[in-house]
């Protein structure tokens, strides 16, 4: 997450259509990704991904997203989570996750809950919604928290004006969704065009790091 800076985040109930983004991904330079726990039965279109990842895309890093509970992160860690997130801060969460030496990214929206994350081991803050808190509030909390670690989710765009003003700010990386995969893209299977937009995204957070 440090060294590139981005995290796509991405769910979709499709087995074959998830495989084609990650892939296409991975095409891009993007060796982090986040798949959401946000429709029934994801945990087993995660699985697949995972194993999928395993054979076929050396180095991509699979975590699982939108994660609220301790059962629920325990299953995707049983299925091979490389990281876990949530758009809350769950203490509970923090410990299923140290216990098995996973990095946990809690949602957190004020100086408090990422002083109370930090303190429950967790390296990397998620900063949620971003596009409500805003940048202003990444450069107001790295101020008196200077060792603060933060991936901001929500309002992360595409261009280099959002991530220019994201990074000018102190933040750690981006979680990027459906900027990154317009429906119309995604629908239609063009693939390399999700490829160029990861590739392009990386190299502006490039010049900005």
């Amino acid at each position: 997450m440090k060294e590139t800076g981005l995290v796509p985040v991405f769910y979709n109930a499709d087995i074959e259509t998830s495989k084609n983004v990650l892939k296409a991904c991975y095409e891009g330079g993007v060796r982090v990704f986040e798949f959401t726990n946000r429709g029934d039965f994801a945990q087993e279109v995660f699985g697949e991904l995972v194993k999928f990842a395993g054979k076929e895309l050396p180095g991509m890093i699979v975590g699982a997203g939108s994660i609220v509970d301790p059962y629920t992160a325990a299953i995707f860690i049983q299925l091979g989570a490389n990281f876990v997130v949530g758009p809350t801060f769950n203490p509970d969460v923090a410990k299923v996750c140290n216990r098995r030496l996973i990095p946990y990214c809690p949602g957190c929206a004020t100086p408090t809950e990422i002083g109370a994350a930090q303190e429950a081991g967790c390296d990397i803050c998620k900063v949620f919604p971003g596009d409500v808190l805003g940048p202003a509030f990444v450069k107001s909390v790295k101020a008196p928290m200077p060792w603060s670690q933060l991936m901001v989710t929500g309002g992360v765009k595409p261009e280099r004006s959002n991530l220019e003003a994201w990074f000018k700010a102190g933040t750690t990386c981006v979680g990027m969704g459906s900027n990154l995969f317009p429906k119309d893209v995604t629908a239609a299977g063009e693939w390399g065009i999700i490829s160029g937009l990861c590739s392009e995204v990386l190299e502006i957070i490039k010049t900005l790091k």
